[in-house]
Protein backbone atom coordinates (compact mmCIF):
# COMPACT_ATOMS: atom_id res chain seq x y z
CA UNK A 1 0.00 0.00 0.00
CA UNK A 2 1.14 3.49 -0.86
CA UNK A 3 3.15 5.76 1.95
CA UNK A 4 3.22 2.48 4.63
CA UNK A 5 5.83 2.54 6.97
CA UNK A 6 7.17 -0.26 8.74
CA UNK A 7 7.95 1.39 12.23
CA UNK A 8 9.56 -2.16 13.59
CA UNK A 9 12.31 -1.73 10.80
CA UNK A 10 12.84 2.05 11.35
CA UNK A 11 13.22 1.27 15.38
CA UNK A 12 15.44 -1.87 14.48
CA UNK A 13 12.78 -4.13 17.07
CA UNK A 14 11.50 -7.16 16.10
CA UNK A 15 7.66 -7.55 16.20
CA UNK A 16 7.66 -8.97 19.36
CA UNK A 17 10.01 -6.35 21.03
CA UNK A 18 8.83 -5.09 24.47
CA UNK A 19 7.90 -1.50 25.40
CA UNK A 20 11.55 -1.60 26.98
CA UNK A 21 13.01 -2.65 23.92
CA UNK A 22 11.19 -0.41 21.81
CA UNK A 23 11.81 2.79 24.61
CA UNK A 24 15.54 1.56 24.77
CA UNK A 25 15.83 1.85 20.92
CA UNK A 26 13.86 4.95 20.85
CA UNK A 27 16.17 7.28 22.99
CA UNK A 28 19.52 5.59 21.30
CA UNK A 29 18.21 6.95 17.90
CA UNK A 30 16.57 10.07 19.29
CA UNK A 31 19.83 10.78 20.43
CA UNK A 32 21.83 9.97 16.84
CA UNK A 33 19.46 11.90 14.71
CA UNK A 34 18.28 14.95 17.03
CA UNK A 35 18.17 17.93 14.77
CA UNK A 36 20.57 19.68 17.60
CA UNK A 37 23.33 17.37 16.97
CA UNK A 38 22.68 16.76 12.84
CA UNK A 39 22.36 21.09 11.82
CA UNK A 40 20.97 21.12 8.24
CA UNK A 41 20.78 17.89 7.53
CA UNK A 42 17.72 17.23 6.24
CA UNK A 43 17.96 13.42 5.97
CA UNK A 44 18.67 13.43 9.64
CA UNK A 45 15.75 15.56 10.41
CA UNK A 46 13.03 12.95 8.32
CA UNK A 47 14.68 10.13 9.90
CA UNK A 48 14.24 11.68 13.69
CA UNK A 49 10.44 12.25 12.41
CA UNK A 50 9.92 8.84 11.64
CA UNK A 51 11.40 7.78 14.51
CA UNK A 52 9.13 9.81 16.86
CA UNK A 53 6.27 8.89 14.84
CA UNK A 54 7.21 4.98 15.35
CA UNK A 55 7.59 5.15 19.00
CA UNK A 56 4.36 7.51 19.10
CA UNK A 57 2.81 4.51 17.46
CA UNK A 58 4.67 1.10 18.99
CA UNK A 59 4.63 2.37 22.78
CA UNK A 60 0.28 2.57 23.37
CA UNK A 61 -0.83 -0.97 23.41
CA UNK A 62 -3.90 -0.34 21.52
CA UNK A 63 -2.38 1.65 18.84
CA UNK A 64 0.32 -1.06 18.42
CA UNK A 65 -2.31 -3.30 17.87
CA UNK A 66 -4.18 -1.74 15.35
CA UNK A 67 -1.01 -0.99 13.39
CA UNK A 68 -0.41 -4.65 13.48
CA UNK A 69 -3.80 -5.48 12.35
CA UNK A 70 -3.52 -3.36 9.72
CA UNK A 71 -0.04 -4.60 8.67
CA UNK A 72 -1.65 -8.45 8.49
CA UNK A 73 -4.19 -6.96 6.11
CA UNK A 74 -2.17 -5.71 4.11
CA UNK A 75 0.26 -8.98 4.18
CA UNK A 76 -2.73 -11.06 3.29
CA UNK A 77 -4.27 -8.96 1.09
CA UNK A 78 -0.92 -9.94 -0.96
CA UNK A 79 -1.81 -13.06 -0.81
CA UNK A 80 -5.70 -12.52 -1.91
CA UNK A 81 -6.27 -14.44 1.72
CA UNK A 82 -9.07 -13.17 3.99
CA UNK A 83 -7.83 -11.29 7.01
CA UNK A 84 -9.28 -13.53 10.10
CA UNK A 85 -8.54 -14.03 14.07
CA UNK A 86 -9.01 -16.23 15.88
CA UNK A 87 -11.15 -16.30 19.51
CA UNK A 88 -11.28 -18.49 22.99
CA UNK A 89 -13.43 -20.80 21.30
CA UNK A 90 -10.94 -21.80 18.40
CA UNK A 91 -13.59 -20.36 15.77
CA UNK A 92 -12.02 -18.26 13.11
CA UNK A 93 -13.99 -14.41 12.86
CA UNK A 94 -13.19 -12.00 10.44
CA UNK A 95 -10.92 -8.98 11.29
CA UNK A 96 -11.94 -5.21 10.90
CA UNK A 97 -11.80 -4.56 6.97
CA UNK A 98 -9.32 -1.69 5.64
CA UNK A 99 -10.40 -1.57 2.21
CA UNK A 100 -12.01 1.88 2.88
CA UNK A 101 -8.45 3.72 3.17
CA UNK A 102 -6.68 4.32 0.09
CA UNK A 103 -3.48 4.54 1.63
CA UNK A 104 -1.25 4.16 4.68
CA UNK A 105 -1.78 8.18 5.95
CA UNK A 106 -5.43 7.73 5.68
CA UNK A 107 -5.48 4.41 8.30
CA UNK A 108 -3.07 6.71 10.64
CA UNK A 109 -5.59 9.88 10.22
CA UNK A 110 -7.89 8.00 12.12
CA UNK A 111 -5.73 5.81 14.18
CA UNK A 112 -4.09 9.16 15.78
CA UNK A 113 -7.45 10.53 15.80
CA UNK A 114 -6.65 13.20 13.46
CA UNK A 115 -9.96 12.92 11.80
CA UNK A 116 -12.42 12.10 14.66
CA UNK A 117 -14.29 14.68 13.85
CA UNK A 118 -15.71 12.94 10.47
CA UNK A 119 -17.43 10.53 12.59
CA UNK A 120 -19.02 12.97 15.19
CA UNK A 121 -19.59 16.71 13.16
CA UNK A 122 -22.80 15.07 12.60
CA UNK A 123 -24.43 16.91 15.82
CA UNK A 124 -22.01 16.54 18.24
CA UNK A 125 -19.21 19.29 19.05
CA UNK A 126 -16.00 17.49 18.90
CA UNK A 127 -14.62 16.13 22.86
CA UNK A 128 -12.74 17.35 25.35
CA UNK A 129 -8.85 16.77 25.46
CA UNK A 130 -8.49 13.08 26.81
CA UNK A 131 -11.90 11.52 26.23
CA UNK A 132 -12.38 8.31 24.75
CA UNK A 133 -13.35 8.98 20.88
CA UNK A 134 -16.23 6.27 19.89
CA UNK A 135 -16.06 5.74 16.46
CA UNK A 136 -18.99 3.70 14.69
CA UNK A 137 -17.55 0.76 12.63
CA UNK A 138 -19.37 1.63 9.67
CA UNK A 139 -17.02 4.96 9.34
CA UNK A 140 -13.89 3.68 10.52
CA UNK A 141 -13.01 -0.28 10.68
CA UNK A 142 -16.11 -1.88 9.02
CA UNK A 143 -16.89 -5.39 9.58
CA UNK A 144 -18.73 -7.54 6.42
CA UNK A 145 -21.70 -9.01 8.81
CA UNK A 146 -20.98 -7.20 12.02
CA UNK A 147 -21.94 -4.19 14.06
CA UNK A 148 -19.36 -3.29 16.38
CA UNK A 149 -17.75 0.07 17.46
CA UNK A 150 -14.57 0.53 17.36
CA UNK A 151 -12.54 2.91 20.15
CA UNK A 152 -9.71 5.49 19.67
CA UNK A 153 -7.91 6.68 22.81
CA UNK A 154 -6.19 9.44 23.31
CA UNK A 155 -2.50 7.80 25.49
CA UNK A 156 -2.37 8.50 29.05
CA UNK A 157 0.20 11.25 29.98
CA UNK A 158 2.68 10.46 31.94
CA UNK A 159 5.15 12.15 34.51
CA UNK A 160 8.97 11.59 34.28
CA UNK A 161 11.83 12.07 36.25
CA UNK A 162 15.30 13.25 35.10
CA UNK A 163 17.91 14.31 37.22
CA UNK A 164 20.46 17.46 36.76
CA UNK A 165 23.65 18.27 38.19
CA UNK A 166 24.74 22.04 39.02
CA UNK A 167 27.88 23.51 40.49
CA UNK A 168 27.37 25.49 43.16
CA UNK A 169 27.33 29.35 41.55
CA UNK A 170 24.72 28.25 38.68
CA UNK A 171 22.33 26.38 41.91
CA UNK A 172 23.00 29.50 43.47
CA UNK A 173 21.87 32.06 40.67
CA UNK A 174 19.51 29.90 39.22
CA UNK A 175 18.82 31.66 35.34
CA UNK A 176 18.65 29.62 31.87
CA UNK A 177 19.87 26.52 31.82
CA UNK A 178 19.93 23.79 27.97
CA UNK A 179 19.43 21.18 29.24
CA UNK A 180 19.66 17.74 27.29
CA UNK A 181 17.22 14.62 28.24
CA UNK A 182 18.02 10.71 27.93
CA UNK A 183 15.01 10.58 24.81
CA UNK A 184 17.17 13.63 22.93
CA UNK A 185 15.56 16.36 23.24
CA UNK A 186 16.47 19.65 24.05
CA UNK A 187 15.24 22.05 26.53
CA UNK A 188 16.12 25.40 27.79
CA UNK A 189 14.58 25.90 30.76
CA UNK A 190 14.39 29.12 33.73
CA UNK A 191 15.91 27.64 37.06
CA UNK A 192 15.06 28.97 40.35
CA UNK A 193 17.68 30.88 42.52
CA UNK A 194 18.83 28.74 45.37
CA UNK A 195 18.65 25.72 44.44
CA UNK A 196 19.54 22.52 46.45
CA UNK A 197 20.19 18.49 46.73
CA UNK A 198 17.23 16.63 46.23
CA UNK A 199 14.98 19.58 45.10
CA UNK A 200 12.34 19.08 42.30
CA UNK A 201 12.05 21.48 39.70
CA UNK A 202 8.79 20.84 37.72
CA UNK A 203 8.21 21.35 33.97
CA UNK A 204 4.53 21.26 32.87
CA UNK A 205 3.62 19.21 30.04
CA UNK A 206 7.55 18.28 29.42
CA UNK A 207 6.78 14.53 30.58
CA UNK A 208 5.69 11.80 27.99
CA UNK A 209 2.24 12.54 26.00
CA UNK A 210 1.75 15.65 27.30
CA UNK A 211 2.50 14.90 31.44
CA UNK A 212 4.71 16.78 33.24
CA UNK A 213 8.61 16.43 33.57
CA UNK A 214 10.23 16.60 37.28
CA UNK A 215 13.99 17.53 37.10
CA UNK A 216 15.59 15.88 40.47
CA UNK A 217 18.41 18.53 41.60
CA UNK A 218 21.83 17.37 42.73
CA UNK A 219 24.60 20.28 43.87
CA UNK A 220 27.84 18.50 42.86
CA UNK A 221 30.60 19.26 45.76
CA UNK A 222 32.71 22.46 45.31
CA UNK A 223 36.44 22.94 45.55
CA UNK A 224 36.39 25.86 48.13
CA UNK A 225 32.61 26.48 49.50
CA UNK A 226 30.52 24.33 51.28
CA UNK A 227 27.17 24.64 52.71
CA UNK A 228 25.84 23.53 56.20
CA UNK A 229 21.99 24.41 56.11
CA UNK A 230 22.05 28.04 54.57
CA UNK A 231 25.18 28.87 55.80
CA UNK A 232 27.97 28.77 53.32
CA UNK A 233 31.81 28.17 54.95
CA UNK A 234 34.90 28.13 53.21
CA UNK A 235 39.11 27.81 54.64
CA UNK A 236 40.75 31.34 54.19
CA UNK A 237 44.70 30.67 54.48
CA UNK A 238 46.68 33.33 55.96
CA UNK A 239 50.67 33.73 56.81
CA UNK A 240 51.82 33.73 60.38
CA UNK A 241 52.34 37.66 60.51
CA UNK A 242 49.02 38.33 58.90
CA UNK A 243 47.73 36.18 61.80
CA UNK A 244 50.01 37.82 64.52
CA UNK A 245 49.19 41.56 63.20
CA UNK A 246 46.29 41.27 61.59
CA UNK A 247 45.46 42.73 58.32
CA UNK A 248 42.74 43.52 55.88
CA UNK A 249 42.27 40.49 53.24
CA UNK A 250 40.25 39.54 50.25
CA UNK A 251 37.69 36.87 50.75
CA UNK A 252 36.19 34.97 47.67
CA UNK A 253 32.23 34.49 47.83
CA UNK A 254 29.59 33.46 45.85
CA UNK A 255 28.96 37.00 45.12
CA UNK A 256 32.31 38.01 44.41
CA UNK A 257 35.40 38.87 46.31
CA UNK A 258 34.88 40.65 50.06
CA UNK A 259 37.57 42.25 51.88
CA UNK A 260 37.58 41.39 55.49
CA UNK A 261 39.71 42.60 58.56
CA UNK A 262 41.47 40.10 60.24
CA UNK A 263 42.07 40.72 63.93
CA UNK A 264 45.84 40.46 65.84
CA UNK A 265 45.97 37.00 67.10
CA UNK A 266 44.10 35.29 65.30
CA UNK A 267 43.95 31.53 65.67
CA UNK A 268 44.25 28.44 63.23
CA UNK A 269 41.32 27.22 63.06
CA UNK A 270 39.00 29.95 64.32
CA UNK A 271 35.80 30.87 62.29
CA UNK A 272 35.14 34.57 61.32
CA UNK A 273 31.48 35.15 60.55
CA UNK A 274 30.43 37.61 57.02
CA UNK A 275 27.05 38.43 57.77
CA UNK A 276 24.32 38.10 54.82
CA UNK A 277 26.85 36.40 52.49
CA UNK A 278 25.78 32.89 52.72
CA UNK A 279 22.84 30.51 51.29
CA UNK A 280 19.60 31.80 50.02
CA UNK A 281 16.55 30.26 52.69
CA UNK A 282 13.14 30.17 51.50
CA UNK A 283 12.00 32.87 52.99
CA UNK A 284 14.40 34.75 50.58
CA UNK A 285 16.64 35.75 53.46
CA UNK A 286 20.07 34.56 53.11
CA UNK A 287 22.63 32.89 55.51
CA UNK A 288 26.27 33.98 56.58
CA UNK A 289 29.30 32.84 55.56
CA UNK A 290 31.72 31.69 58.05
CA UNK A 291 35.30 31.96 56.98
CA UNK A 292 37.34 29.34 58.72
CA UNK A 293 41.16 30.42 59.32
CA UNK A 294 44.27 28.11 58.65
CA UNK A 295 47.79 29.62 59.18
CA UNK A 296 50.22 28.34 56.68
CA UNK A 297 53.79 28.15 56.98
CA UNK A 298 56.02 28.62 54.04
CA UNK A 299 58.11 25.44 53.01
CA UNK A 300 60.69 27.60 51.23
CA UNK A 301 61.88 31.23 51.82
CA UNK A 302 64.83 33.08 51.11
CA UNK A 303 67.73 34.02 52.73
CA UNK A 304 66.52 37.73 54.15
CA UNK A 305 63.57 36.02 55.27
CA UNK A 306 65.16 33.54 57.01
CA UNK A 307 67.53 36.24 58.75
CA UNK A 308 64.40 37.91 60.01
CA UNK A 309 62.97 34.70 61.13
CA UNK A 310 66.08 34.28 63.03
CA UNK A 311 65.85 37.41 64.77
CA UNK A 312 62.40 37.20 65.61
CA UNK A 313 63.58 33.42 67.31
CA UNK A 314 65.67 35.64 69.88
CA UNK A 315 63.76 37.85 70.51
CA UNK A 316 59.99 36.32 70.78
CA UNK A 317 58.98 36.02 74.17
CA UNK A 318 55.96 33.78 72.72
CA UNK A 319 56.40 30.36 74.34
CA UNK A 320 53.23 28.30 73.36
CA UNK A 321 54.80 24.89 75.71
CA UNK A 322 54.98 26.44 78.79
CA UNK A 323 51.99 25.21 80.55
CA UNK A 324 53.03 21.81 79.03
CA UNK A 325 52.68 19.16 82.19
CA UNK A 326 56.21 17.02 82.36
Amino acid sequence: MQNFRDYYKILGVPRDASTEDIKRSYRRLARKYHPDLNPGDKSAEERFKDIGEAYNILSDPEKRQQYDQFSRFLSQKKTRRKPARATRNGTATAEPQFEQYADFNSFLDDLLNRRANRATARTEAPPPPGTRVRVDSRDAFRRRTTKTAYTVSRPTPRDIEARLTLPLEKAYTGGRERIRLEDGRSLEVNMPPGMVSGQRVRLKGQGEHGGDLYLKITVAPHGFFRTEGSEIVCQLPVTPSEAVLGASVEVPTLDGLVRMTLPPGVKSGQRLRLSGKGYPTRGGKRGDQLVEIQIVVPKEIDAAERELYEKLRQLESFNPRRDLVG
